[in-house]
């Protein structure tokens, strides 16, 4: 499956965006989907992910408040609504997906086979 993510830019403390992870290749409405950001000089950290029968998980509280994470199945895209920004929200914006993880490890970007280019997210204060 390929994936094809968009929707970053730049905003202002307290703004919003939408992140678009659009798939071809596969039928993927059968595949997790989560959200991975890397900021400059940081490791790449675990967002948000979406399970065909688990639902969600965020991985903080403030994420879970500001963020959502939802699916089209009928356009084979994912998105990521991200609301109330902060400048540490900044940062280069991965989709990853897998249709064989174990639920145990769906927080950690080594579980993912398929990968999106990335999409810069800039939040300015």
């Amino acid at each position: 499956v390929q994936l094809q993510a968009s929707g970053g830019g730049l905003v202002q403390t307290g703004g919003s965006l939408r992140l678009s992870c659009a798939a071809s290749g596969r039928t993927f409405r059968s595949y997790t989907v989560a959200w991975f950001r890397q900021a400059p000089g940081k490791e790449r950290e675990f967002v948000a992910v979406i399970r065909p029968s688990f639902g969600t998980i965020y991985d903080t509280d403030s994420m879970k408040e500001r963020f959502t994470i939802s699916r089209d199945n009928a356009k084979n895209t994912i998105y990521l609504q991200m609301n109330s920004l902060k400048p540490e929200d900044t940062g280069a914006y991965y989709c990853a997906a897998s249709n064989t993880i174990i639920q145990s490890s769906v927080r950690y970007h080594f579980a993912y086979a398929y990968w999106g280019q990335g999409t810069l997210v800039t939040v300015s204060s």
